[in-house]
């Protein structure tokens, strides 16, 4: 019989009752599986039981209904942890109080649900008082289980709550709820139970119904299940759902919640509450990093409503000192199990330390660099361990722009360097004004008192995060870490007006207001006013370590085959910046993007004139600017293959827009703008854009068909190419060209233009007495020349797959109108799994691996490629390398340092 609920923990005797361990994340959740973890190796850890994640998902599945049994599986599980601890839920003498948290199989911090002090009501409120002595303390805990229970489980808006205790604080004089006094937190458990009898729809909870009026739930049974329930369904509230999709975790793993014996940080100066990290999760220091609060509770560490102290401080308060070394030991004992980072949640009860939590933490990819290194330097991990640790995609903070160091500028204000990275753009108050600016273009900034779960859609399309409040381990300096955002938290000069959209800096005369545009820095926590000048990062230090590892990796050739890394560039600068990177040739050279800006009128002529003159002038001219785009290309990377794409878009591309002609003839002819020749001349014009319009311009006059169609281009191209090839080698360079037809599925096709390229690569060659041995191969972009591989390989030294194209042409979706129109209601509504225009789809793989076996059947030395978008997706790689066999992947420049570590991550992945 499947077992749901799992238990953790010691009994009063010290005998250790767990069964789970950390191997167990898929099926208690990361945070059960570690509780479980640290409870067997002997840490204080108050005791409890997990309900599994199928749990989660079997009761989501079957409509919120129970599976049979599990409720009696929890009601055991709960007498055996009163049993252990040495108290019942919800007794009026010595009442056990227990917290409800929730634990994916992924840390997803501050996405779903928590309830603290579960078991509180009238009667056990006062067995807190007998045990404790402490009166204030219990209404406290009773005040905040009300508030938490009542939004989290029962749907109260919390902000009902909030404006009570802002509203009690005026009438008893005091600045912060610890300084409420009993009598006031007892008068606010009244007020707020009255307001869930208010604002809690009685048709929705029954439970709670009492002679057709909503009464705050006392069954202390009643409050678990409800709770349990509510964290259960947190799992698909809108956060989560926008996490998971962001961070690609599947939606299927559900969440187990775990049940554990409450302990308290708020019961008085001897005991305290805090979050910390074994090493600095900003800069990777070997350093303890955190912050803490005295007489307070978890959540107000990560709520930002307190300003926390670092932990450092922690052994100097002479109260929590013992606790505080005793604190700094486990940090050694989890690190060195775990052999990573720890993140770590702890209370200390009147002086008693207990362990909440424990996980790897979350880092920037500064931070990760130099934990990996410095472990390796340690003895901790080897080096393959540390390639495997670093999450390529991660790696594109270290490539977001910073201040320009010769930037002149006046600090506006300061706060906690929370997320490193700098950011320009404007004010905005809310994540609704920050998506709504951002889809019309702009680029924002979002300031917040402090952020909360709900603000993460503004999150994730902000430049940057500011907030007043909160240290480096509240909601929004974890997340904007995790997404690597620039974010400056804990700015407490900055007093905001969300709703007059404003915000005025203490001892200053400055006010800011809604789109005003700011500049912060996330390494330094500083905020500027106005823009400031930025610069991207360059590849140094421990980045540049750590891809020279990955490169001793993946260049392997141990196992006879090294995974190699090109770059897509179109002109010298790119190829400069990818050869700093680390490129190790070009894999993609698009001539079209050479047709552009002032040679646009060059190729317009070709198109357009009917006088075989000036077509012909046009074709000289573009011969002339292509040879020495050539010249410069080739230079750059002599010693290095460059793979030069033939033209390849349709011909209307460089062509005006047809809408636009045709209103300047319609005002020309209501006005009189235009005499009769030149009108007749635009009209001409219009009549030959218009001849070229085509219903399927993707499918149509395009690639190998323009080759064919208009041979005097690729002959044009290939003598620029050959020209600059011959004059380079003259000079002493070594230029490596290899000449690509695009868009073939016909092997006719591929053999008729190869034709005329050895021929004037023939003729180039006698006209400067020099050998041009240059490699012809075929972009592979269609289902039908992957079929017919085989064939096609017979006249080609290698194939590069456009896997944007193959995707486009497998599904038969316009990549332009798909991903705007459709494609995101497929994702939500989980028709498709992820976006294939990003990930590579199987099906499209699967093409890909049948070209590659077809063409190295006949042609054993054949070379394959990749040069589509997905040649710097750090989740396609794999799958390129160790599925399909292609040599190399080429992706943008600044995609290049990821795909050097996905390809190395590949190659140990393929050990296995």
């Amino acid at each position: 019989m499947e077992q749901h609920v799992y238990r953790f923990g010691a009994d009063r005797t010290g005998a250790d009752v767990t069964e789970g361990n950390a191997s167990m994340k898929f099926m208690l959740g990361g945070k059960g599986a570690n509780l479980a973890e640290m409870a067997r190796l002997g840490l204080p850890v108050p005791g409890g039981f997990t309900v599994t994640c199928q749990t989660c998902m079997a009761y989501s599945n079957a409509g919120n209904v129970w599976p049979e049994g599990v409720l009696d599986e929890i009601k055991v599980a709960l007498a055996d942890m009163e049993e252990r601890m040495g108290k019942r839920l919800g007794d009026a003498d010595d009442p056990l109080l227990v917290s409800v948290r929730s634990g994916a199989p992924f840390s997803m911090p501050g996405m779903m649900d928590t309830v603290l002090n579960l078991g509180m009501n009238d009667e056990s409120v006062q067995g807190l008082i007998a045990q404790t002595e402490n009166p204030r303390f219990a209404w406290d805990s009773y005040r905040r289980f009300v508030q938490m229970f009542s939004n989290v489980v029962l749907g109260v808006d919390s902000d009902l709550f909030e404006n009570a205790l802002t509203e009690k604080r005026l009438v008893a004089g005091v600045r912060s709820d610890a300084e409420l006094a009993e009598q006031d937190l007892r008068e606010l458990v009244a007020e707020f139970k009255q307001i869930v009898s208010e604002h809690v729809d009685p048709e929705q909870y029954p439970e709670i119904v009492v002679d057709g009026k909503v009464v705050f739930p006392s069954d202390p049974m009643l409050q678990l299940r409800l709770a349990i329930q509510a964290v259960f369904g947190s799992w698909m509230n809108e956060r989560a759902v926008l996490y998971r999709a962001l961070n690609k975790i599947p939606d299927d793993l559900g969440t187990a919640v775990n049940v554990q014996s409450m302990v308290f940080g708020n019961k008085g100066d001897t005991s305290a509450t805090g979050v910390a990290f074994t090493r600095n999760p900003a800069s990777g220091a070997r350093e303890f990093y955190g912050d803490f609060l005295v007489n307070a509770q978890g959540e107000d560490v990560v709520a930002g409503i307190r300003n926390t102290e670092p932990i450092s401080d922690l052994k100097k308060i002479p109260a929590l000192h013992e606790a505080g070394e005793e604190l700094e030991r486990i940090f050694g004992i989890l690190e060195g199990h775990f052999r990573d980072m720890c993140d770590i949640e702890f209370t200390i009860e009147q002086g008693k330390l207990w362990m909440l939590q424990t996980r790897v933490g979350k880092r920037t990819a500064t931070a990760a660099l130099k934990i990996a290194i410095d472990m390796v330097e340690e003895g901790l991990i080897t080096k393959e361990e540390a390639v495997k640790r670093i999450d390529p995609a991660q790696l594109d903070q270290l490539l977001h722009p910073q201040f320009d160091k010769t930037a002149q500028f006046d600090i506006l204000a300061k706060g906690l360097n929370a997320s490193p990275g700098a950011a320009v753009g404007e004010v905005v108050f809310s994540s609704d004004d920050a998506v709504a600016r951002v889809n019309e273009g702009h680029k924002v900034v979002l300031v917040r008192w402090e952020t909360n779960p709900d603000d993460l859609k503004g999150m994730t399309v902000a430049e940057g995060i500011l907030t007043s409040h909160g240290g480096k381990t509240s909601h929004a300096a974890v997340i904007a870490r995790g997404m690597g955002t620039p974010c400056v938290c804990g700015v407490e000069t900055f007093r905001i007006d969300a709703g007059a959209k404003e915000v005025r800096i203490e001892g200053s005369d400055v006010i800011l207001h809604e789109g005003d545009i700011i500049s912060l820095d996330g390494t330094q926590g500083i905020v500027v006013l106005g823009a400031v000048p930025l610069t991207s990062a360059e590849i140094t230090g421990d980045l540049d370590t750590m891809l020279s590892w990955a490169d001793e990796i993946r260049l392997d050739e141990t196992d006879g085959r090294a995974y190699h890394v090109r770059v897509n560039a179109d002109n010298p600068a790119d190829a400069e910046l990818a050869l700093d990177f680390g490129a190790e040739a070009i894999g993609l050279c698009r001539t079209e993007h050479m047709f552009l800006g002032d040679r646009k009128q060059i190729i317009q002529s070709f198109i357009l004139s009917a006088d075989e003159a000036v077509r012909q002038k046009a074709l000289d001219d573009l011969l002339a600017v292509q040879t020495d785009d050539f010249v410069k290309m080739l230079r750059t990377m002599t010693g290095r293959d460059m793979v030069i794409r033939l033209l390849d878009p349709p011909l209307h591309e460089f062509l005006d827009d047809p809408r636009e002609l045709e209103v300047e003839i319609a005002r020309a002819e209501a006005t009189g703008a235009l005499s009769g020749k030149e009108l007749e001349e635009r009209q001409a014009l219009l009549r030959r854009i218009n001849g070229m319009t085509e219903s399927n311009p993707m499918l149509g006059l395009r690639g190998v068909r323009l080759s064919i169609v208009y041979p005097d281009l690729p002959l044009m191209q290939v003598r620029a190419i050959a020209t600059a090839t011959a004059q380079l080698k003259r000079d002493g360079f070594d230029p490596r060209p290899e000449i690509m037809v695009p868009l073939v599925s016909i092997t006719e096709e591929h053999v008729r233009v190869r034709a005329v390229i050895e021929q004037t690569l023939a003729e180039i060659a006698a006209e400067y007495d020099v050998e041009l041995d240059i490699p012809i191969g075929t972009m592979v972009e269609l289902p039908r020349a992957c079929v017919v591989a085989d064939q096609i390989a017979q006249y080609a030294e290698f194939f590069c797959f456009g896997t944007n194209d193959l995707t486009q042409t497998t599904f038969g979706f316009s990549r332009d109108d798909a991903e705007s129109k459709f494609i995101p209601l497929y994702l939500h509504e989980k028709i498709l799994p992820v976006n294939p225009f990003e990930t590579i789809d199987p099906a499209v793989l699967e093409l890909v691996k049948m070209a590659v076996d077809k063409g190295r059947s006949v042609n054993p030395d054949m070379h394959f490629g990749v040069c589509g978008e997905h040649g710097g997706d750090p989740a396609s790689i794999s799958g390129f390398f160790n599925v399909a066999g292609v040599n190399y992947v080429s992706c943008s420049p600044y995609r290049v340092p990821l795909a050097r570590l996905a390809a190395a991550q590949a190659k140990l992945d393929a050990r296995k």
